[in-house]
């Protein structure tokens, strides 16, 4: 998920430096919304994802 939102990031910056507002504000919305849920789903992780063997 981090590398799909590096992927839109990256085109939104080439879309941006070309001069295509739309569909650079377009890719830049999604490779955030990306971000924070990759940053969401990684904090899961860490929280539930280290329990210990009981017994």
């Amino acid at each position: 998920m981090l590398y799909w939102a590096a992927v839109f990031f990256i085109i939104a910056l080439v879309a941006g430096l070309l001069g295509f507002g739309g569909i650079a504000g377009g890719a830049s919305t999604i490779a955030q919304v990306l971000f924070v849920v990759f940053l969401v789903l990684f904090v899961i992780s860490l929280l539930f994802g280290r329990r210990g063997r009981v017994g």
